[in-house]
């Protein structure tokens, strides 16, 4: 990626190793301090334009290049994402209000994720509309100027926290069930709103249910043009499942095994060893899937399939990668303060690794809007 990346990297790690301690597995813990940790973080990261750094110099950011921004992204999830729930906002919601926000919507939203201020979350999911979410129910009702939004959301993360929420609704009916929905830009404080954790092995933050009852929205709040958020949920899914490097988190760990094992890595069984390089290969390959979304992304071609061929990969990558991390660490029994980071960093990996398959879209769909592409294709 050239010299310019090269520096951003050691600018990022350095920061990283100043401002976040070494045994940081995430905000979302049990200990306030980890979120405290993220947020005063976030705003070093913005004091110095590098929250959100491809941004437009006007909205906080640098106007730097999308590889910048990607290596950014790979240093982030490599460390157990110190930004914290800020991903959110950088990757896919603050681009898309800069692509589809009025001015007025702008100059509420933007300045307030590029200072690491603003939390937000996703109002998508709904108890029997997951995977195929434009089958979902949640009703805006017409209410002079207005709207009366009614209904509930799952798996709802950062919700306890958020200040905002990225929520689509229905809003008219038409012959095919993409049609008639519309994003709103809601805050979680509005009357109405009610906020239920699900306990989850993930920790506190990450699973919530949102209910939404009798909850007015204004004209000013809705997000591109009435009944037609479905082409914007296109891209925010596109920028969604390319925008966590989890690849890189996977190639850290695996590049850690050998000196946290140290003269013990000469014992591990050549199979397991095999397995180890293997994954390493892979990391490799969902990188080079992710770059070529990044580079469509930025010609302003996003297309489907090719996020999703990036989405089946890192998919299988973390699920794999997690499961010979385990048995690595498992032969592990001079336990040094290296090794037992490596131990406790595997573990919360392997947790991660098991929601997956259905995080930010299931497997399953991923290879049905694949094949939908080869398909399509000339």
């Amino acid at each position: 990626m050239g010299e310019e990346v090269a520096a951003l990297r050691r600018e990022l790690r350095g920061l990283i190793a100043d401002h976040v301690p070494a045994d940081f597995l995430g905000a979302f813990t049990d200990d306030p301090a980890d979120l405290a940790t993220a947020q005063a973080f976030c705003r070093t990261l913005a004091e110095r334009g590098l929250l959100c750094m491809a941004w437009p110099t006007e909205w906080g950011g640098r106007d730097a290049s999308l590889w910048e921004q990607t290596a950014l992204r790979e240093e982030m999830w490599a460390h157990h994402e110190p930004r914290g729930a800020q991903y959110m906002g950088v990757n896919w919601v603050g681009p898309t209000i800069l692509r589809h926000g009025t001015p007025a919507q702008q100059q509420l939203h933007l300045p307030t994720i590029s200072s690491g201020a603003a939390i937000w979350c996703q109002g998508f999911s709904e108890p029997d509309s997951g995977s195929d979410l434009a089958s979902l129910r949640m009703a805006a009702v017409r209410d002079g100027d207005g709207w009366r939004v009614t209904g509930q959301k799952i798996w709802t993360s950062y919700a306890t926290m958020a200040q905002w929420c990225f929520l689509l609704a229905r809003t008219s009916t038409g012959e095919r069930k993409q049609q008639g929905l519309t994003i709103f830009l809601v805050p979680m404080s509005r009357e109405g709103i009610e906020v239920r954790p699900i306990a989850n092995m993930l920790g506190p933050h990450h699973l919530n249910e949102v209910f939404f009852d009798d909850v007015w929205v204004t004209p000013d709040e809705v997000l591109g043009r009435l009944d037609e958020g479905w082409s914007v949920v296109q891209e925010v899914l596109a920028f969604e499942r390319v925008g966590i490097a989890r690849y890189a988190r996977c190639e850290r760990l695996l590049a850690w095994a050998p000196g946290a094992l140290g003269d013990e890595w000469d014992s591990v069984p050549a199979e397991l060893r095999s397995r180890w390089a293997r994954m390493l290969v892979h990391a490799r390959r969902a990188r080079l899937l992710a770059y070529r979304v990044v580079d469509l992304q930025g010609q302003g071609r996003v297309r489907p399939g090719d996020a999703a061929a990036y989405r089946i990969a890192v998919t299988r990558l973390d699920q794999e990668s997690a499961s010979v991390l385990m048995e690595i660490a498992g032969r592990l029994r001079g336990r040094d303060e290296n090794a037992r980071r490596f131990v406790r960093a595997v573990e919360d990996h392997w947790r991660y690794a098991q929601a997956s398959t259905v995080a930010s879209g299931s497997i399953e769909m991923q290879r049905i809007l694949l094949s939908r592409s080869l398909l399509a294709a000339p």
